[in-house]
Formats: structure tokens, sequence, C-alpha cells
């Protein structure tokens, strides 16, 4: 099996969680950890240690952080480290709802393969929106 696992800081990984359950429903392969104001890293990865439990040595993991470089990824990585699962995980940083939302939709395709579709659609989910309000003023939005 194929984890999808998203550590952020603040609300933003159960968030994000939330956000697939709603739109690919409830899934025993994704998981989702955040460090909290105020909450130490021993803490964090303690709860990150209880949160990939059912992941086991056959199975593969896809790590989604909301910063490169931040302490949720970086403890994370060593929490799969020390589990033994590193090997057979695949990092993103920057992530976003496209991304995440495409890891879980797109399940059944291998991991290279899913791991260009996810970096794709990441990528292109960051853009401006302009609005085209075609400079009548009479004209409702």
């Amino acid at each position: 099996m194929r984890y999808l696992l998203v550590v952020s800081h603040g609300t933003f990984a159960p968030g994000l969680h939330s956000v697939i359950r709603m739109l690919a429903g409830d899934r025993d392969d994704v998981l989702s950890c955040s460090l909290e104001d105020g909450m130490g890293a021993d803490v964090y990865t303690e709860r990150l240690k209880k949160t990939i439990s059912p992941i086991g040595q056959d199975d593969t993991i896809f790590l989604f952080g909301d910063i490169i470089g931040g302490s949720p990824l970086t403890n994370a990585m060593d929490v799969l480290t020390e589990a033994g699962h590193i090997d057979r995980t695949t990092v993103f940083g920057g992530a976003n709802v496209p991304m995440v939302i495409t890891a879980a939709l797109e399940a059944d395709n291998d991991d290279q393969t899913l791991k260009e579709m996810v970096i794709s659609e990441g990528q292109a989910a960051i853009r401006e929106f302009v609005l085209d309000l075609g400079g009548d003023e009479d004209e409702e939005l």
C-alpha cells in the first residue's frame, strides 16, 4: 500500500486531510500530523510515531510537508528514518490541495508516474487568478 502522510505547522495538515475526506472520501491510506503552536518537537515526534504506526515494511509513503526544511517535515523524515521507512518515501515540500488530491485520486499509478503527476498538478495550481471585469460598470459580476 502507498500511504499519503501530510505534515505541517499549525492546522494545515489536518485541514488538508479534511479536504481529502470531502473530495476523495475517508481513506485509510491518508495520514496527517501537525506541529501545533507551542508544541515541542518531542511531543510532535511522539504524535507522529503513533500516526505512522499502520505503515508496514512493504508499504511506500508519499510525504507532503508545508515548508521544505521546516520542523514538521524534517522531524517527519527523522521519524521515518528511525522506523526504517525513509528508503520507501518520496518527499514533497510546498504541499497544496491539488497535489495531495491528485495523489489520493490517482493512487493506482506507479510511484514514478504519480510523482510526476503530483508535481505537475502542484505547480499548475500556483498562478495569479485574474478577473476579466470587461470595463462595463453596469455589468453584474
